[in-house]
């Protein structure tokens, strides 16, 4: 079974992101995906203190912080793929969303004695949604979260976003709700 991995990291638990979250996760489940839903902003993550100690502990994690994080862990580890869901703000996602990005460096060992990755070959995707029009609105963390992708070995399959040009409504409008359904069915024919 797929397993689809969605860290929504909008400090909204019920705003716009997780409604354009909704009929994603429903075809993704119509098509026999196994989908776990975290909103990070319900748990304790802490920023990347850069002390380097993961990249001394083979096999594992190895962060010395022991908040949260470990659970988004065993949860990108078990997933085929994690979609980074997230509102734009000032061009990039929500601080809590960012503290688990850069958390990442236990994953890849690449700057200490430990060697290896915990997550090459995952799939990473993108739904977005934003102020200000698409390219302009996502283009910075699209490029950040591509960048990513490549020094982790980590295929990015891809971006959905929906402007907001009405508030909640906007991302429940026929096409808004198409667009998630199709993305869904996309990154199904691509795991």
């Amino acid at each position: 079974m797929t397993k689809i991995l969605i860290l929504m990291g909008s400090p909204r638990l019920n705003g716009n992101t997780a409604e354009l979250c909704k009929p994603f996760i429903q075809r993704l489940e119509e098509r026999g995906a196994q989908v776990s839903y975290i909103p990070v902003e319900e748990l304790d993550i802490s920023p990347c203190r850069a002390c380097y100690a993961c990249q001394n502990i083979s096999g594992e994690y190895g962060c010395v912080q022991r908040d949260d994080m470990y659970e988004i862990v065993r949860e990108i580890i078990a997933a085929d793929c994690i979609i980074l869901a997230t509102p734009i703000y000032s061009w990039y996602c929500p601080a809590k969303l960012k503290a688990v990005l850069d958390r990442h460096y236990g994953l890849n060992k690449y700057y200490g004695s430990a060697e290896g990755s915990l997550w090459a070959g995952k799939n990473v995707g993108i739904i977005a949604t934003h102020g200000y029009e698409g390219d302009y609105a996502t283009s910075p963390f699209e490029t950040g979260v591509e960048r990513l992708c490549k020094h982790s070995n980590l295929e990015y399959v891809g971006m959905y976003s929906v402007q907001d040009e009405d508030d909640l409504a906007s991302f429940q409008t026929e096409s808004a709700v198409a667009g998630a359904r199709e993305f869904a069915d996309r990154i199904m024919r691509l795991l």
